[in-house]
């Protein structure tokens, strides 16, 4: 079996997402070809797993100071060069196209009649989960940004219908976790702000991983640059996870047993219905905007919460290897059978 696979790569969730899929489709004799598409190929880090993987411009956002500008972002893409790359990626040598929210594969596939999947967490919000009803012109941009006739969404819970719980990969019992470490990752705030809100809160150490800020000490504060295994290590040892409203992130906290706090990106449709969830589960605290006393006071009192979520991307696999005809309704009730949720360690 050939695959294409179409990874959005805007933010490194769907980066993460694809890592776990990666060596289980390789184990299982799929040949895949990568295509990352949303950032600058510079800004790509520890893809050796993807082998000779392609990289487009596809389509981003901008954002500023903790909010998405939707005008901004229209006016940075580059539509001319989206329709020309759809237009050009040759899919009539694969059998299937899998697309992680990534518009070039998703809209190609279309274009060709080749069987496209959509694999993440954006297609779970073609069932019903909870969402942010207020913006929908946001809706109707992630209903048509890359749309896949095959849906595999994922999310923390089934909510009574037919999705995936995440597709993560955790070392489990690497580090031993401290109880006063915070891993911060806010990619989409302004970073010298959060540093002012954190630095008089000097029961915790915070480490921050960011690319505007050179890494050090700073007081309470730790910067560390963008790195796959220096993350992983922070993430491991700290007891909270302060951090945007994406998905995978808070996935693999609650997988680990971390209390969370999250600051959904304003304007985004995604994480402010993801903030919804996390409330409505009772899995994190969500807020609107960071202040010192708000992050105090979730440290001091916030809840940790474990999950357990099975083998999904190893589910997938075989799914795919079996000639994905398994009705998808089986493929997520087996899986939940495997899942706990909501346990609260502390």
């Amino acid at each position: 079996m050939k695959i294409f696979y179409g990874v959005q790569a805007t933010g490194n969730g769907h980066i993460t997402r694809a890592r776990a899929m990666a060596p289980l489709l390789k184990d299982a004799g799929i040949e895949v070809t990568y295509l990352f598409s949303g950032r600058d190929e510079k800004d790509f880090f520890d893809m050796e797993c993807f082998g000779d993987y392609q990289v487009a411009k596809g389509l981003s956002f901008v954002t500023k100071d903790g909010a998405l500008q939707l005008m901004a972002t229209l006016q940075q893409a580059s539509i001319r060069q989206l329709f020309a790359s759809i237009k050009q990626l040759d899919l009539s040598g694969y059998d299937l196209v899998l697309t992680d929210f990534e518009p070039i594969t998703a809209w190609a596939a279309k274009r060709q009649g080749k069987p496209c999947i959509g694999l993440g967490h954006q297609y779970a919000f073609a069932q019903d989960v909870p969402r942010y009803r207020k913006d929908p012109i946001g809706s109707l941009i992630m209903k048509c940004f890359a749309p896949a006739p095959i849906k595999l969404g994922a999310h923390w819970h089934h909510f009574g219908s037919d999705i995936l719980p995440p597709i993560i990969h955790v070392d489990q019992g690497v580090n031993a976790t401290l109880k006063n470490k915070v891993l911060v990752y806010l990619p989409f705030e302004k970073t010298e702000k959060i540093m002012a809100l954190l630095s008089p809160i000097k029961d915790y150490q915070f480490h921050l991983h960011c690319k505007d800020i050179a890494p050090g000490e700073y007081g309470n504060i730790t910067v560390h640059p963008f790195s796959l295994n220096g993350f992983k290590s922070n993430l491991q040892e700290s007891e909270s996870v302060l951090c945007n409203a994406g998905f995978e992130l808070v996935s693999e906290s609650l997988q680990m047993g971390k209390r969370i706090m999250v600051k959904p990106l304003k304007r985004q449709v995604e994480q402010l219905s993801n903030a919804l969830a996390l409330e409505s589960l009772s899995y994190a605290k969500a807020i609107n905007v960071l202040s010192t006393s708000a992050i105090t006071d979730w440290l001091n009192t916030g809840k940790v919460v474990k999950c357990h979520y099975p083998d999904v991307a190893q589910a997938v696999t075989n799914w795919l290897k079996n000639g994905a005809v398994e009705p998808i309704s089986n493929l997520c009730a087996d899986l939940w059978q495997q899942a706990e949720t909501s346990k609260t360690v502390s």
